[in-house]
């Protein structure tokens, strides 16, 4: 490992050499790519153009997270802004020099990249679905055809330049080696696929959803709990970014693998919850569901709430409390969404209507 290793930081030193200049535009993409953009800008969009869609969406960001952690705990991938200080590679005074951003130290282990594979699985729901959608008919001309080959075409072009430059922006800032973000890159995108084949996910129940929470929640911290039996830390990787990080503001307990199971947790079961409400099945499911109007009120309503909502920040101070409150701030993320907005869009188009009458 420790050639792919120095291998690795050859790149990185290149790219903070050679790319200093887009520097704004690589820190952009890092964000595109952070997992929680997944549920208050993609979800939101999606699910009220399409519910399958935007169940999926959640289901695959949410399976995919949590083998994120799980391989995560398995394979004990270091960091490059760690890893270059403590490797006996180098002598003392050879040691590479890695410039750090606000948003390098990242405090779980290294591989795979959470942010390549949240961000592939997620694009390639969205580019999968969207060429679904467009596909022709058997009975379509030939141009009509030509027409669909050339917006594949597109379509996976932008896919691969936006996972390219995610994986480039998380490789900049020294947060992850190469092989790291190749490797959560082609798993995101394995995950997405499977799903492809797991159509019962669209009309579950929500003691689905209350079982799939409870069998992730309890496979975790068994492993958890094995790696301690092993007398293996799982938490190693945080006294290490303590450690190296330049700057201690940086470290933040959102980053710790825990706490994105907590949040990944919270949205599956809040989708559980709001899908099987009954606020849904006459907002959503109802005459109003299938109107432009009424869609487009919920997503540009929810889009809104979100960015407004994501200023409230968690409390650090209690580590438990910290998990708690994610929890139920995330679950209330999708159940605002599919079930609080479109209910009171439903209410109020349904009391305009009887003014008119």
């Amino acid at each position: 490992m420790d050639f792919i290793h120095s291998f690795g930081v050859l790149v990185i030193q290149y790219l903070q050499s050679n790319c200093r200049e887009y520097h704004s535009f690589l820190n952009f993409m890092s964000i595109v790519g952070d997992p929680r953009n997944i549920f208050s800008v993609y979800f939101p969009l999606w699910f009220h153009f399409n519910h399958n869609v935007g169940t999926k969406m959640i289901w695959v960001a949410v399976i995919g997270d949590w083998f994120n952690l799980i391989f995560k705990w398995i394979l004990f991938g270091q960091r490059p802004y760690w890893w270059v200080q403590e490797t006996y590679l180098y002598h003392n005074n050879s040691i590479p020099h890695l410039d750090q951003f606000h948003i390098t130290c990242e405090t779980g282990p290294g591989s795979p990249s959470g942010h390549a594979m949240g961000s592939s699985c997620v694009w390639y729901v969205m580019i999968t679905s969207a060429l679904n959608f467009a596909r022709p008919s058997s009975l379509s001309s030939v141009r009509s055809f030509q027409r669909f080959q050339l917006l594949r075409s597109c379509l996976w072009m932008t896919f691969w330049v936006i996972q390219i430059s995610v994986c480039l922006s998380r490789v900049f800032i020294a947060t992850h080696f190469p092989h790291q973000v190749i490797l959560g890159l082609v798993t995101g995108m394995l995950v997405a696929e499977v799903f492809d084949h797991i159509p019962s996910v669209y009309n579950a129940s929500f003691k689905v959803y209350l079982q799939a929470n409870v069998f992730l929640l309890t496979m975790a911290v068994c492993f958890y709990l094995l790696l301690k039996l092993l007398d293996i830390d799982p938490s190693w990787s945080v006294n290490k970014a303590k450690k190296w990080c330049a700057n201690p503001d940086w470290i933040h307990l959102d980053t710790t693998p825990f706490a994105g199971l907590v949040r990944n947790l919270g949205a599956l079961f809040g989708l559980g919850l709001a899908v099987n409400s009954e606020m849904f099945i006459q907002s959503c499911k109802g005459k109003n569901g299938c109107k432009t109007v009424f869609k487009l009120t919920c997503m540009s309503t929810a889009l809104t709430f979100l960015q407004l909502y994501d200023l409230i920040k968690v409390p650090t101070d209690t580590e438990v409390l910290f998990y708690l409150l994610s929890f139920c701030k995330s679950a209330s993320v999708p159940l605002t969404v599919v079930a609080v907005i479109p209910y009171c869009v439903h209410l109020l188009i349904k009391d305009d209507k009887r003014k008119l009458a």
